[in-house]
């Protein structure tokens, strides 16, 4: 991580004296020391396998946010607004906290409906419409989500 923040900052400072590039140092490692000490360091990180395969899921992710958009419309435009809220918790299949986050986040990109909290594979989440979790849409993107991650 140091090398990558101190890289970062050699690109945007564009400064090569040698009292810039020490301070450079040291505030990379100073910033080093502090993140680790406050454990802000992601140790799972994101693999590079998944940093492939999420680019095979976003062009579906967006289709499915463009079709959700359009239901949503419809539903608000209508005179009446035949809406039935609904909460509902899912199981998720996703192994690591990486995929829960995809999952998570998937739902709640997804207009009508949102995550409203994750406690291990258990997805508590609230829908526009009743009708809407009866598609299998759920089912469809947690399946996707588990092949983004690799389980």
């Amino acid at each position: 991580m140091g090398l990558t923040l101190f890289a970062f900052w050699l690109a945007l400072s564009g400064h090569y004296t040698p009292l810039l590039l020490t301070l450079g140092v040291v505030s990379c490692v100073l910033v080093v020391y502090l993140s680790h000490r406050m454990e802000a360091i992601d140790e799972e990180g994101v693999p590079l396998q998944v940093s492939l395969r999420i680019l095979a899921y976003l062009p579906w992710l967006l289709k499915e946010i463009f079709v959700a958009n359009i239901v949503v419309a419809k539903v608000i435009l209508r005179p009446q607004l035949k809406i039935s809220p609904r909460i509902v918790f899912f199981h998720g299949t996703q192994k690591t906290d990486l995929g829960r986050a995809i999952y998570a986040n998937s739902i709640t990109l997804t207009p009508g409906t949102i995550t409203t909290g994750v406690n291990g594979n258990e997805f508590e989440i609230h829908a526009l419409r009743a009708a809407d979790l009866e598609t299998g849409e759920e089912q469809a993107m947690d399946l996707r989500c588990s092949r983004v991650e690799g389980s």
